[in-house]
């Protein structure tokens, strides 16, 4: 019953993270969203920001398995669509993160590393998955090419939320803008790629860009 009671928590409470924003959500409100006291939710967690760490630690487990790199093979272009769809989806789950990256991180030190560690593993799997594709001839880029393209997909993965909220005055992106941020990445990336490989992610991106 408490890991059930401690799961309804997280639930309920990265539901109004996303909803309302991190900053907007006290333990209170989230106590009288699921109809428990307050005294019965410090039980489980010391405060909000005890809430916002466990939350985080599963944010981190998923993208990490986002992250994963094919076994036994060397990557191709349908690689790079699984991941990116599997980080946007991770995105869009945890988006109060995102959102909020700057007043979490601000008063959070322990997040703060955490964030950074997770944006080296990232850049790390891009680099490594832009590398295969490097070494069975899909794309053609020097190393200083392939360091700044790494770059470049982390940078907009990880703000295309904010993008889209400060370009359209939403408070959050849809699936089709999380979509089009699917398919910026992938733009890129086309540039680097041989003709046969270009002209299949072109047909593919028709789905992305609409």
């Amino acid at each position: 019953m408490a890991r059930q009671t401690r799961d309804r928590i997280l639930d309920t409470s990265l539901a109004m993270f996303n909803a309302q924003g991190e900053p907007n959500v006290s333990t209170n409100h989230i106590a009288d969203e699921l109809g428990i006291s307050p005294g019965n939710l410090y039980y489980h967690f010391r405060n909000k920001d005890d809430i916002v760490e466990h939350l985080f630690a599963r944010y981190e487990a998923r993208l990490d398995e986002a992250l994963l790199l094919p076994e036994g093979r060397a990557p191709d272009l349908e690689d790079i669509w699984l991941q990116l769809h599997l980080v946007f989806e991770s995105l869009r789950q945890y988006r109060f993160v995102y959102r909020d990256l700057v007043d979490i991180l601000a008063r959070n030190r322990k997040l703060k590393l955490r964030f950074a560690r997770i944006m080296d593993r990232a850049g790390a799997s891009t680099t490594a998955l832009l590398r295969g594709l490097v070494e069975t001839g899909v794309v053609r880029a020097s190393p200083a090419e392939i360091r700044a393209l790494s770059e470049n997909v982390l940078l907009t993965a990880t703000f295309w939320m904010s993008f889209v909220a400060v370009r359209g005055g939403r408070a959050e992106a849809g699936d089709a803008d999380l979509n089009r941020g699917i398919h910026q990445v992938m733009m890129l990336i086309a540039p680097f790629l041989r003709e046969a490989e270009r002209a299949h992610l072109n047909a593919l991106a028709q789905a992305y860009s609409a």
